[in-house]
Protein backbone atom coordinates (compact mmCIF):
# COMPACT_ATOMS: atom_id res chain seq x y z
CA UNK A 1 0.00 0.00 0.00
CA UNK A 2 1.76 3.38 -1.27
CA UNK A 3 1.19 6.50 1.39
CA UNK A 4 0.62 9.94 -0.60
CA UNK A 5 4.08 11.81 -0.49
CA UNK A 6 2.86 15.17 -0.38
CA UNK A 7 -0.96 16.62 -0.88
CA UNK A 8 -2.20 17.55 -4.53
CA UNK A 9 -2.39 20.94 -6.02
CA UNK A 10 -6.07 20.93 -5.26
CA UNK A 11 -5.39 20.44 -1.71
CA UNK A 12 -2.84 23.12 -1.74
CA UNK A 13 -5.04 25.45 -2.95
CA UNK A 14 -7.84 25.15 -0.29
CA UNK A 15 -4.69 25.12 2.46
CA UNK A 16 -3.51 28.58 0.66
CA UNK A 17 -6.85 30.07 0.99
CA UNK A 18 -6.82 29.46 4.62
CA UNK A 19 -3.33 30.39 5.16
CA UNK A 20 -3.93 33.73 3.56
CA UNK A 21 -7.31 34.53 5.47
CA UNK A 22 -5.38 34.10 8.70
CA UNK A 23 -2.48 36.03 7.49
CA UNK A 24 -4.82 39.07 6.41
CA UNK A 25 -6.28 38.81 9.55
CA UNK A 26 -3.09 38.40 12.16
CA UNK A 27 -1.64 41.61 9.78
CA UNK A 28 -4.31 43.69 10.65
CA UNK A 29 -4.62 42.69 14.16
CA UNK A 30 -0.36 43.03 14.04
CA UNK A 31 -1.62 46.65 12.97
CA UNK A 32 -4.13 47.48 15.64
CA UNK A 33 -1.17 46.41 17.94
CA UNK A 34 1.44 48.48 16.58
CA UNK A 35 -1.01 51.72 16.43
CA UNK A 36 -1.86 51.24 20.34
CA UNK A 37 1.62 50.62 21.12
CA UNK A 38 2.77 54.58 18.72
CA UNK A 39 -0.14 55.93 20.30
CA UNK A 40 -0.65 55.13 23.50
CA UNK A 41 -3.57 57.74 24.15
CA UNK A 42 -5.84 56.68 21.55
CA UNK A 43 -7.36 53.90 23.04
CA UNK A 44 -10.51 55.23 23.05
CA UNK A 45 -10.57 56.57 26.39
CA UNK A 46 -9.52 60.26 27.03
CA UNK A 47 -6.46 60.57 29.27
CA UNK A 48 -7.88 63.00 31.50
CA UNK A 49 -10.65 59.75 32.31
CA UNK A 50 -7.89 58.15 33.78
CA UNK A 51 -7.45 57.80 37.45
CA UNK A 52 -4.20 58.39 37.46
CA UNK A 53 -2.41 55.16 37.04
CA UNK A 54 0.90 54.23 38.39
CA UNK A 55 4.07 54.18 36.09
CA UNK A 56 4.31 50.75 36.83
CA UNK A 57 0.98 50.10 35.56
CA UNK A 58 1.70 52.26 31.97
CA UNK A 59 4.62 50.02 31.88
CA UNK A 60 3.16 46.48 32.26
CA UNK A 61 0.52 47.68 29.82
CA UNK A 62 3.41 48.30 27.04
CA UNK A 63 5.21 45.29 27.96
CA UNK A 64 2.23 43.35 27.50
CA UNK A 65 1.44 44.89 24.24
CA UNK A 66 4.66 44.27 22.73
CA UNK A 67 4.62 40.94 23.95
CA UNK A 68 1.43 40.71 22.02
CA UNK A 69 2.77 42.23 19.01
CA UNK A 70 5.87 40.01 19.22
CA UNK A 71 3.77 36.93 19.07
CA UNK A 72 1.85 38.52 16.22
CA UNK A 73 4.61 38.91 13.91
CA UNK A 74 6.32 35.33 15.20
CA UNK A 75 2.78 33.98 14.05
CA UNK A 76 3.05 35.99 10.59
CA UNK A 77 5.91 34.81 9.97
CA UNK A 78 5.30 30.84 10.38
CA UNK A 79 2.08 32.05 7.63
CA UNK A 80 4.08 33.15 5.76
CA UNK A 81 6.72 30.27 5.95
CA UNK A 82 3.92 27.59 5.01
CA UNK A 83 2.61 29.93 1.84
CA UNK A 84 6.71 28.84 0.55
CA UNK A 85 6.01 25.11 1.74
CA UNK A 86 3.23 25.50 -0.30
CA UNK A 87 4.92 26.67 -3.50
CA UNK A 88 7.89 24.41 -2.85
CA UNK A 89 5.12 21.31 -2.77
CA UNK A 90 6.37 20.52 0.87
CA UNK A 91 3.78 21.96 2.72
CA UNK A 92 1.56 19.15 4.75
CA UNK A 93 5.07 17.09 5.43
CA UNK A 94 5.60 16.41 8.92
CA UNK A 95 9.48 17.49 9.52
CA UNK A 96 9.87 14.82 11.82
CA UNK A 97 8.58 11.56 10.73
CA UNK A 98 8.23 12.86 7.13
CA UNK A 99 4.80 11.63 7.01
CA UNK A 100 1.56 13.49 5.59
CA UNK A 101 0.06 15.40 8.27
CA UNK A 102 -3.81 15.45 8.38
CA UNK A 103 -5.56 17.68 6.80
CA UNK A 104 -8.11 18.06 9.96
CA UNK A 105 -4.74 19.30 11.98
CA UNK A 106 -3.91 21.54 8.69
CA UNK A 107 -6.95 23.13 8.76
CA UNK A 108 -6.98 23.69 12.63
CA UNK A 109 -3.05 25.35 12.76
CA UNK A 110 -2.22 25.84 8.79
CA UNK A 111 1.32 27.13 9.74
CA UNK A 112 2.18 23.30 11.78
CA UNK A 113 5.19 21.54 10.74
CA UNK A 114 4.41 18.77 12.91
CA UNK A 115 1.88 15.68 13.15
CA UNK A 116 -0.05 15.00 15.88
CA UNK A 117 2.43 11.70 16.46
CA UNK A 118 5.73 13.72 16.20
CA UNK A 119 4.35 16.79 18.39
CA UNK A 120 3.38 14.26 21.25
CA UNK A 121 6.53 12.71 20.84
CA UNK A 122 8.34 15.95 21.82
CA UNK A 123 6.18 15.75 25.25
CA UNK A 124 7.55 12.32 26.25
Amino acid sequence: MEENKRYGDADLAEFKAIILEKLASAREELNKLQTQLANPNENGIEQQHYITMEDGALTLEKENLNQLAARQQKFINNLEAALVRIENKTYGICRETGKLISKERLKAVPHTTLSIEAKINQYK
